[in-house]
């Protein structure tokens, strides 16, 4: 295989998550651990580097206003700043790249809902800019239902001067859950001057395959896929297991090597899953 593959990071909530309950923290929204507990980050940064990973991503996903706001008294920019720095502390010196990572906001745009598309771009724009005034290497907007949604943040995203990627997250029949379709998502994401396009979350590798391979087919932007690692399996005795061993993870996400440019795990997967992928690469 001569393709260049660049190997992303695993689950950041998920495996936070884990870190908290094996240090008897309590589970709260994984942004506010950049604050109360910045040592987990820190641990969850270091492990997907000595994994392989050569994009991480920020702890910074949800941490957009409506949230912040309604889950703690910091402030945005509290928030992503400290996901930042701690990001730049394990990898500056290193070859890989910290990534802003953002995500869907809960509300819905009009007309459906009742946000505005100015509100929701100068929602983005907080966000990068406290994100930015730290230094990202490049910015991920990923997990995204709604393609109009992700219209307006890979817009905004764009302002800032570095690569934007952008993953979309789809069902099985291969349409998101607003009923986007990957055509819909080359059509509308291109013209925006994207760097990369691709899927994240919501199906196992196995299932994903047919929707990314359709990617590949459809478009020459460089391709990013970070499949989920299966449902949690909830045992008699309480503890959650993964569907997709981190061996299983692999060898189902193997043919995706084939035409992809980016790859990594999303929910359910941790850093043994991305040393996985790394000893096929």
């Amino acid at each position: 295989m001569n393709r260049k593959i660049t190997l992303l990071d695993g689950a950041v909530g998920t495996s936070l998550w884990h870190i908290a309950e094996a240090n008897g923290v309590e589970k709260v929204p994984v942004w506010r651990y950049n604050i109360e507990h910045p040592e987990f980050v820190e641990e969850l940064t270091r492990n997907y580097l000595d994994a392989g990973s050569r994009i991480i991503l920020t702890n910074t996903f949800g941490a957009n206003e409506p949230v912040v706001k309604r889950s703690s008294d910091y402030t945005v920019e509290e928030v992503i700043t400290a996901g930042v720095r701690i990001a730049r502390k394990v990898l500056d010196g290193t070859e890989a790249k910290v990534c802003l990572s953002l995500g869907p906001l809960t509300q819905i745009l009009e007309p459906y809902g009742d946000l505005e598309e100015e509100e929701c771009a100068a929602i983005y724009r907080q966000m990068l800019d406290a994100g930015m005034s730290v230094g990202c290497d490049m910015i991920m907007v990923q997990t995204f239902m709604d393609l109009e949604m992700m219209k307006i943040a890979a817009a905004e995203a764009k302002k800032y001067g570095v690569p934007v990627y952008c993953t979309m997250t789809f069902e099985k029949n291969g349409k998101t859950m607003f009923g986007n379709s990957v055509q819909d998502t080359i059509d509308a994401l291109t013209p925006l001057g994207i760097d990369g396009i691709g899927m994240n979350c919501s199906l196992g590798p196995d299932l994903a395959l047919p929707v990314i391979r359709e990617f590949a087919e459809k478009t020459d932007l460089p391709i990013v896929f970070k499949p989920n690692a299966g449902k949690p399996i909830m045992s008699d005795d309480g503890t959650t297991s993964t569907e997709y061993s981190a061996q299983q993870f692999a060898q189902d996400i193997r043919p995706a090597l084939e035409f992809v440019d980016y790859i990594g795990g999303c929910c359910g997967s941790d850093p043994d899953y991305i040393r996985e992928i790394r000893k096929m690469l």
